[in-house]
């Protein structure tokens, strides 16, 4: 049977490490990359028995790439630490990466389903559900793009699949942290669309909120998901607006440097 390594990108997740390593002892190995945390996130990880390494961080893809050269299982599962590995998909893991080593003409790479509980709730529409994942993978097989600084996933030599079974994501569980994150990716999608030379026009401002919203609530379903849904897919409207309003600050910002 091939050895696995279940790995888990960590900074202070004292509050999620423990219950997130609970469901990967099945794993041959856990390894926890730690960025240096201030709380008790090392020590607990090492109840766990996890081998745990130090490294200042950079970005996720750096990050990743750097746990895969750690790891020595001939197989590598992602796992954040606010995420959890249900026994079934442990199980499904387990009998699909079965002789994936050796047979060249079986996945060197599988996506992972996942179901993000949003402010308590399990939203199942508006693009959270699915929610594939590229978080299994050959070790030497894959590498991450560190160009990419967020939503980074790997490039695989070889076949992909896809599981079944998800992963848990528990994800904002307070309003604030889902602001938070989503003016952290409304700057850097700002600045992204700045260096592909897109630059805001009139319309920008309305048009994009209103086919985001279109897309989600509508396209996606995220009327499915009550209350919830429309609030979410509301904010995330919200911040694709913001994403413009930043973009403009980018864009005058460089013209007035480079004058």
């Amino acid at each position: 049977m091939p050895s696995l390594s279940a790995i888990v990108i960590a900074r202070n997740e004292e509050r999620h490490i423990a219950n997130c390593l609970g469901t990967l002892t099945w794993a041959d190995e856990i390894v926890v990359l730690d960025s240096f945390s201030v709380d008790a996130t090392v020590e607990v990880a090492g109840h766990f028995g996890a081998k745990v390494h130090q490294r200042a961080f950079t970005n996720f893809s750096d990050q990743r790439n750097a746990a895969m050269l750690l790891a020595q299982g001939d197989w590598i599962l992602f796992v954040d630490a606010d995420e959890r590995c249900t026994p079934g998909l442990a199980e499904e893991v387990r009998l699909r990466i079965h002789g994936g080593g050796a047979d060249p003409d079986l996945p060197r790479g599988f996506w992972i389903p996942r179901r993000n509980f949003i402010l308590g709730k399990w939203i199942k529409h508006a693009g959270w559900y699915p929610d594939h994942q590229l978080r299994l993978m050959l070790r030497g097989q894959a590498i991450y793009d560190e160009a990419r600084e967020v939503h980074e996933f790997p490039t695989v030599q070889g076949k992909v699949d896809y599981l079944t079974q998800a992963l848990i994501h528990h994800n904002y569980e307070k309003l604030s942290q889902l602001l938070a994150k989503q003016d952290f990716y409304s700057t850097y999608e700002a600045r992204t669309m700045h260096g592909k030379g897109i630059r805001p026009r009139p319309q920008n401002y309305v048009l994009q909120p209103l086919r985001e919203f279109k897309r989600r609530y509508f396209e996606w379903q995220g009327y499915k998901d009550g209350l919830h849904g429309l609030f979410l897919c509301t904010i995330m409207a919200w911040f694709n607006f913001v994403t413009y309003v930043k973009l403009a600050r980018v864009s005058t910002n460089r013209q007035r440097i480079s004058e």
